[in-house]
């Protein structure tokens, strides 16, 4: 009898942070807008939430910085993190292998879905919009990698499918990982070792 085929190796790519660079748009889209106010460096941008750190900053700035990335335009105008484009195209025609955009949206999304959409369709072309999964708890996503800048991922799954690649970020630079996690450090490190090595892991199809 003949074996079956395994199973493609599916590979999630977030998108603000590691496809598009959200840290550097925001913080030109706030010295923009607030040229008086004091701002953070992105080299001392630390955790997730740049929200936090502005409030922490001065509690006034967490809704003025906030109001950079809820205004129109902010998503659509983001650049394309250096080689990322490049990466996904490949990945996406690689043997066996299956690659999605998983992205969560603002809890206030009244723009940055449809920006969203526009901006993978600018620039990855249709055939990704097709691949577009947008959902505030990425752990109910069955895969195999999750390739991602949030250091800490939680939601309904405490044990989802997926191994998570931390993708290197101004605000995540500075962490120590446990041994069993791995990063990313930019689009220019060895990512097809990372799936190769996910794919030669995973156990063999009955």
């Amino acid at each position: 009898m003949e074996r079956p085929r395994p199973s493609p190796l599916r590979v999630l790519v977030d998108m603000d942070g590691v496809l598009a660079d959200f840290e550097g748009g925001l913080l030109r889209g706030f010295r923009l807008r607030f040229p008086q106010e004091p701002y953070v460096a992105l080299a001392e941008r630390r955790g997730f939430s740049a929200r936090e750190q502005y409030g922490a900053l001065r509690p006034d700035l967490a809704d003025k910085v906030a109001s950079v990335y809820e205004a129109p335009g902010f998503f659509l105008d983001l650049e394309p993190i250096p080689g990322a484009l490049q990466a996904v195209q490949e990945m996406r025609c690689m043997k066996d292998t299956e690659v999605f955009i998983c992205t969560s949206p603002l809890q206030k999304y009244r723009y940055c879905i449809s920006e969203k959409y526009q901006w993978v369709d600018k620039y990855l072309g249709p055939e990704f919009v097709e691949r577009i999964i947008m959902t505030r708890d990425k752990t109910v996503v069955a895969a195999d990698l999750l390739i991602d800048d949030k250091d800490t991922i939680k939601g309904q799954e405490e044990n989802p499918s997926w191994e998570h690649i931390l993708f290197t970020c101004c605000h995540n630079q500075h962490l120590n990982l446990s041994p069993s996690k791995r990063r990313l450090h930019s689009w220019s490190d060895n990512w097809r070792a990372i799936l190769d090595s996910k794919r030669n892991a995973r156990p063999e199809q009955d």
